[in-house]
């Protein structure tokens, strides 16, 4: 009779209904959600900036693909054509409705699906900024809590030298030094790729300048905001000093106190500046010949292939927005202390 209870108690409705709203009433998800609503209004302005500067800038699209020997008269074939002749309004709304419905329209330059394109090389611009950025934050971690292990010392010093190097440095200057020095006379690594392989060898290969390139200002900005945070924990703080008198190891009250607090601050940083690390990409794509949506986003511009322009610039918030949402909820996840909900008090 218990186990018969039992079982009718589970198939009760109100049980699941509890279990779904416990679910979907936590904090995080709560949060997550409200952050995506918030990024609609800013994707839809994002993409419409970019429609209305894409259409305002000099030259013509159909002269552009048909050469400059062309006639008045095929020109204006092709505008027709390719819808070019129409408002303003009216193109927009085209493409936007296609977009509601997963369609990122067709590329007018080589008529082909920019869906397509980009799922051909969305892969090679996320291995690379995932090499990039893993990198980065291992060396970053890892410098700086060396460095603050001894405050003015020669490491630390070091450390500071290389980051204020780093923060001078711009990333396209950096490429070319990187080209010249580990290519051209050093021949350690390929200077032009047009791929990157087929297996992990051949991608550390045919990547490793290209994410030095784009990592090093961020390893110099990470390195001397971190560094600055654990010295500041471990001179101040209180709980630092209660740890040391319970006889707490220095390496333990460094790692897994004053380090382990002081990521936070990284994680916001991390988030912050991932639209600028992808930003980047687009610069430093081009000048290694890496096959990733980067170098496809410059060529677009200068042919003014208007849709592939919008379904990288689409790509590209969407990765930042996600990025920045990961970031906030990563913070529970080096701290379950903290909760996103409203005060109770």
């Amino acid at each position: 009779m218990a186990l018969a209870d039992a079982a009718q108690h589970h198939r009760e409705p109100g049980a699941g209904a509890d279990l779904a709203r416990r679910v979907l009433g936590s904090p995080a998800l709560r949060l997550a959600g409200r952050r995506l609503l918030t990024a609609i209004p800013v994707l839809w302005g994002v993409t419409f900036l970019t429609y209305a500067i894409m259409s305002s800038l000099p030259g013509d699209t159909a002269q552009i693909i048909l050469g400059i020997n062309a006639t008045q008269g095929d020109i204006d074939k092709l505008n027709h054509k390719l819808g070019l002749d129409q408002p303003f309004w009216e193109r927009y709304w085209h493409w936007f409705s296609n977009l509601l419905h997963g369609n990122l329209g067709t590329s007018v330059i080589n008529n082909a699906s920019v869906n397509s394109d980009l799922g051909q090389r969305l892969p090679t611009t996320a291995v690379l900024v995932g090499y990039s950025l893993l990198v980065t934050l291992i060396l970053s971690v890892a410098v700086a809590v060396l460095a603050a292990r001894r405050p003015n010392g020669i490491f630390d010093r070091l450390s500071l030298g290389v980051s204020t190097l780093g923060l001078s440095i711009s990333p396209f200057v950096l490429a070319l030094l990187l080209q010249y020095i580990f290519g051209s006379q050093l021949r350690w690594l390929p200077v032009i790729s047009g791929s990157i392989g087929n297996n992990p060898g051949t991608w550390f290969k045919t990547l490793t300048l290209p994410a030095m390139a784009l990592g090093f200002g961020l390893f110099s900005v990470y390195t001397r905001l971190l560094r600055a945070d654990i010295v500041e924990q471990m001179q101040r703080e209180d709980y630092i000093v209660t740890a040391k008198a319970k006889g707490v190891a220095p390496h333990r009250v460094l790692l897994r106190h004053a380090t382990r607090n002081s990521l936070f601050g990284l994680i916001t940083l991390v988030g912050l500046n991932l639209g600028t690390l992808i930003g980047a990409v687009a610069i430093i794509e081009p000048l290694f010949s890496v096959p990733g949506i980067g170098a496809a986003l410059i060529d677009a511009i200068n042919v003014h292939d208007v849709p592939l322009v919008e379904g990288i610039v689409v790509v590209f918030a969407l990765v930042t927005v996600l990025g920045n949402l990961l970031a906030d909820l990563s913070y529970a996840v080096l701290d379950p202390r903290i909760r996103y909900g409203r005060s109770t008090s």
